[in-house]
């Protein structure tokens, strides 16, 4: 393996084809880059789609109610209804695979007027009434201050927790608005926090522009009662979160006198089934990925495969010469497989580097010019996966020299000294 003259009989064979030796090992470099670059593309697209989920809790549903669409027990259809408190009681006392449950409520008339009001400055935003579990099931990020807590609920507390853009409408830039008052549809409310959504776009846009109040305070000040808007539930970890909603469904269906079949009754966002199709969706492109990856490696190792039968052929009357000298067929063979995997892995080596190094530059593209709000986010190879893309490279390039190596052994001493 150390041995010099091998090397230089290596380097020396190469350059002697230097125009086949280019393009075959151009093949195999394009093959890995190509992976590379495929790989890194598809996680770039998945960290995006990740990053707009937040820190969204993925064994979540979401619960609400709609019009009924079946007349059940004397009731008609299209009865409309509401959740109240004692669901809830009644779902955490029945549905013991339930690990968070928070109940949820909006003020009338969401963001459609200027419900917020702070000196001479007003805004139109989202009011919810919740409980603190909501920030574990889809939390934001605290800027100052803090968030919800039990004691606000218990003591239903008249304070607000505001989002980015409430505080950029309702306060000059620089002021701090943790302390300072704000008038919800003519209710004073204490700012006690400030914070951001995890989310990108759409969602995250809305959220940012939310005022968080507790549960109890909304419903009291507001006059709601015991209504409740909607919940969002997650599921203990040995239970999937679409049992749990179909336990919950049913309890609610008995508790408020709806058709066993009626499913329009309730609407719901399975954050759980939308995730395992997000999933299948990134497994299906990273198995589509290392299909063609591996077959346009494929294509670079079979060039190494011809170019090393075209070496061989060339070197026959020296092959022979080694044969007759004593040259045992181990050292034929090693000599031809040592030519294909060094070719192989240097071209591999140069296109994994160069497909990393522009994986990197698109990153820092993508950062330099916000890649905060794209749904394209840090392209990136795991390192355990690009070693093993060089090492299937490797033992490809192996392989490629298996067949020119038996080529060589079948060569005849006497004939290949003749050979012209």
């Amino acid at each position: 393996m150390f041995d010099k003259d091998r090397w230089t009989e290596v380097y020396m064979a190469l350059k002697s084809n230097k125009l086949r030796t280019f393009l075959t090992a151009f093949g195999v470099f394009w093959g890995i880059f190509m992976l590379i670059i495929m790989l890194g593309s598809g996680k770039g697209l998945e960290n995006g789609v990740y990053y707009g989920m937040g820190d969204f809790a993925t064994n979540s549903v979401f619960i609400w109610t709609q019009p009924t669409s079946k007349p059940y027990k004397g009731f008609k259809q299209g009865r409309r209804y509401n959740f109240t408190n004692e669901d809830t009681k009644a779902i955490i006392d029945n549905v013991p695979e339930i690990k968070l449950i928070a109940p949820r409520i909006e003020a009338r008339g969401g963001n459609a007027n200027n419900n917020v009001i702070r000196k001479d400055k007003t805004g139109a935003f989202s009011i919810l009434g919740d409980v603190p579990d909501v920030n574990k099931i889809d939390p934001v990020t605290m800027i100052k201050g803090r968030f919800l807590n039990q004691v606000d609920i218990n003591e239903s507390r008249k304070i607000a927790v505001i989002g980015k853009r409430v505080v950029e409408v309702l306060f000059e830039e620089g002021e701090e608005p943790i302390g300072e008052y704000i008038k919800i549809h003519g209710v004073y409310f204490q700012v006690v926090g400030t914070y951001k959504s995890m989310h990108n776009q759409g969602w995250g846009e809305w959220q940012d522009q939310c005022v968080f109040i507790p549960f109890t305070t909304l419903q009291k000040t507001y006059n709601y009662g015991t209504i409740v808007g909607h919940y969002s539930i997650t599921s203990k970890e040995e239970y999937t979160a679409t049992y749990v909603e179909e336990k919950v469904k049913s309890l609610l269906r008995r508790r408020h006198t709806i058709h066993p079949e009626d499913t329009r009754a309730f609407g719901s966002h399975n954050v759980e089934k939308e995730f395992i199709k997000i999933n299948q969706l990134f497994m299906g492109i990273s198995g589509l990925i290392w299909i063609v990856g591996i077959g346009t490696l494929m294509a670079g190792i079979i060039g190494v495969s011809n170019i090393m039968l075209f070496i061989v052929k060339k070197r026959t009357k020296e092959i022979g010469i080694q044969r007759a000298i004593g040259a045992s067929p181990s050292m034929i063979i090693s000599s031809v497989i040592t030519e294909s995997v060094v070719l192989t892995a240097i071209a591999g080596w140069f296109g994994l580097v160069f497909g990393v190094v522009i994986l990197e530059l698109i990153n820092k593209a993508i950062e330099n010019g916000g890649g905060d709000n794209s749904m394209f986010t840090n392209p990136e190879v795991d390192f355990s996966i690009a070693m093993i893309a060089l090492t299937i490279l490797i033992f490809a390039g192996l392989f490629a020299g298996v067949i020119p190596a038996k080529r060589a052994m079948e060569v005849r001493p006497i004939e290949a000294i003749r050979d012209e």
